[in-house]
């Protein structure tokens, strides 16, 4: 639920721009399904991540200028400024707590040397680097339509993959105990 809610406002934006082929309506539409997004997290969940509010301040204040100045580079920076922040957040984790952002997230479930735990929030910190340069490219370089779809798969399936290759390089750096643990548990159930 908690995805499916994650990706609504850029799946309504990616609808209206497709039926309606107008990038201000479509930005239109994101900055409320922005709000709204964030106001039932709080609702439902009484909490809100800090991304979420980040990004939610970043489509008020980018998708309000693309409106008000009718101009769509502010709308089309703002996912290369979230991937950017994000970056910044995994490089800089470390420094606040010792731990590094991927260990915060998942290090509960898994225990890994810390050295693999680096590679693993540096390969992140890279991946949104990269993926904000390459939203850059894309809007530069290709017409408004393209840069949309780019926006929802091309993002998307990236990020997919990458997920994908991270859950094959942490299989292999797992302690092998860890797997076994694992297996155990299911032959347990």
């Amino acid at each position: 639920m908690k995805m499916f809610l994650d990706f609504l406002p850029i799946v309504l934006f990616f609808a209206v721009y497709h039926f309606s082929g107008d990038i201000l309506l479509a930005t239109l539409v994101l900055i409320p399904a922005t709000l709204l997004q964030v106001a039932f997290m709080w609702w439902r969940y009484r909490r809100v991540e800090k991304m979420q509010l980040v990004t939610l301040v970043l489509v008020v204040v980018m998708g309000g200028a693309t409106v008000l100045f009718h101009n769509p580079a502010f709308i089309q920076w703002k996912p290369t400024v979230v991937n950017w922040l994000f970056a910044l957040a995994f490089l800089l984790a470390p420094l606040f707590g010792g731990k590094t952002l991927v260990e915060r997230m998942i290090g509960k479930a898994i225990t890994l040397p810390a050295a693999t735990w680096r590679r693993l929030n540096l390969a992140w910190a890279l991946f949104f680097m990269a993926l904000g340069a390459l939203n850059v490219y894309v809007f530069k370089t290709y017409d408004e339509a393209t840069w949309v779809n780019f926006k929802l798969f091309g993002m998307l399936g990236l990020t997919l993959l990458f997920v994908l290759g991270q859950g094959i390089y942490l299989a292999r750096h797992m302690p092998r105990d860890t797997l076994s643990q694992n297996d155990q548990q299911k032959d347990d159930v």
